[in-house]
């Protein structure tokens, strides 16, 4: 177990309109205001697709991470992460779980990791920076599963 103190900074709302993807803008937000280490404590919105990961296969090790991933069209959602600096690649490392309702197949339900989305109408979310300790996800054993660490005293 690793814990740690947050020492929180600033907090926003923000709004995604209609047609944006949702993690590239996530990605602009952070570089417009240096967002490293945040946590988003929800979000919920429309989606016109989604990717989450998953698979339909068989899996043949269930102590291994999954990374492939299936896509979804016209849905609901409500979602929570964390937003991680990932010192290795220099580059934002967001980490977002999901949970969606298919509009079209009577709000059935999907709850995973989330990759990549487009966001229908408006997604709307606060985000909650973390001034200190940064938070980092360096790549972890045999798999190399991003794994949130913390880095203390890091401005």
């Amino acid at each position: 177990m690793r814990a740690t103190p947050l020492t929180i900074g600033r907090t926003f709302g923000v709004a995604f309109g209609d047609g944006d993807d949702f993690l590239s803008q996530l990605g602009a937000f952070c570089a417009l205001y240096g967002i490293r280490s945040a946590y988003i404590p929800m979000f919920l919105g429309g989606f016109r697709s989604v990717q989450l990961v998953g698979t339909c296969d068989p899996i043949d090790d269930p102590n291994a991470p999954v990374w492939s991933s299936t896509e979804y069209s016209t849905l609901e959602a409500l979602g929570s992460g964390t937003i991680a600096w990932d010192e290795e690649d220099d580059a934002l490392a967001p980490h977002i779980h999901i949970a969606v309702g298919l509009k079209g197949q009577s709000a059935a339900g999907r709850t995973s990791h989330l990759l990549g989305g487009s966001v229908q109408f408006i997604s709307e979310l606060f985000v909650v920076e973390v001034s200190d300790p940064l938070m980092t996800r360096p790549k972890f054993g045999l798999h190399k599963v991003p794994t949130l660490q913390f880095t203390q005293h890091w401005r």
